[in-house]
């Protein structure tokens, strides 16, 4: 069976990634309402039912909202390191505590969940902990890193071997520096753990690229300090110089930070 993505939303006011095929899928965060995320999953035909597992990135509001309501009520598994499981059930914008649906995961260790492999990895940011998700299945490796100050060779391990990536590129450094945020507020965006520029995305993908790479999305993209069209021009101007040509031989996707994206199946 085919692989199928979705992004419900993506960006600072909330996160929520789709990943299966036509039988069940899992979620990547939940930063967004239960209602969105039905409705979202309704309009593309994937049954709410069919949803099998939340793997949870990190314990920032705009990644976590729904987590207690879907694993407590709804009684999907709710992965994570016991770290982000401990700073969820404190963090104030998620209203519904987990526990009967906690499951642990433990960084660089697989774990099996029908046809799909899942392998939790450490990323530098700035929640109580922080991972991204490394999923094979049937042959192809599809790679989530969503929230990451920087990337590390550990980190580049795992992401160089992807088939389809969803990786940050949160600001344009121009539009952080002469923008409305406090001095506190931009060094921490622009900080080691906290958020990656285009051009460090641009920089990294062009130094990365092979040609089993065949899609990436971009992601959590700043509402005061970037435009999907600058994101995309700042990609496709640094692959450019390495004589990578967006279209050929490599699909780019700016997710919408607010509205589902189309249903890509591969």
């Amino acid at each position: 069976m085919g692989l199928r993505f979705l992004s419900l939303a993506s960006g600072s006011s909330g996160n929520c990634y789709y990943l299966g095929n036509k039988d069940y899928g899992i979620l990547i965060d939940a930063g967004i309402g239960v209602r969105t995320i039905k409705k979202a999953l309704k309009d593309k035909d994937i049954p709410f039912e069919s949803i099998v597992a939340l793997f949870i990135t990190h314990d920032h509001a705009d990644h976590i909202k729904s987590a207690g309501v879907l694993g407590e009520k709804y009684y999907i598994p709710v992965y994570s390191t016991e770290e982000i499981h401990v700073g969820m059930n404190k963090n104030y914008s998620m209203t519904e505590k987990i526990y009967q649906s906690k499951r642990l995961i433990t960084k660089n260790e697989a774990v099996e969940l029908r046809d799909f492999m899942i392998t939790p990895f450490e990323v530098p940011h700035d929640g109580t902990d922080n991972v991204g998700y490394f999923i094979q299945y049937n042959g192809q490796n599809f790679v989530f890193a969503t929230d990451l100050g920087h990337i590390p060779n550990d980190v580049a391990m795992y992401l160089s071997q992807a088939n389809y990536l969803v990786l940050e590129a949160n600001y344009d450094t121009e539009m952080l520096k002469n923008g409305r945020y406090s001095p506190f507020l931009k060094q921490r965006v622009a900080s080691n753990n906290g958020h990656m520029s285009n051009s460090d995305t641009a920089d990294f993908l062009a130094t990365v690229y092979d040609e089993k790479l065949k899609y990436v999305f971009l992601c959590h993209l700043s509402q005061d300090n970037n435009h999907p069209e600058l994101a995309y021009k700042t990609m496709e101007y640094r692959l450019n110089q390495n004589n990578i040509k967006l279209g050929k031989d490599l699909h780019l996707t700016v997710l919408k930070r607010t509205t589902p994206s189309e249903l890509y199946e591969f």
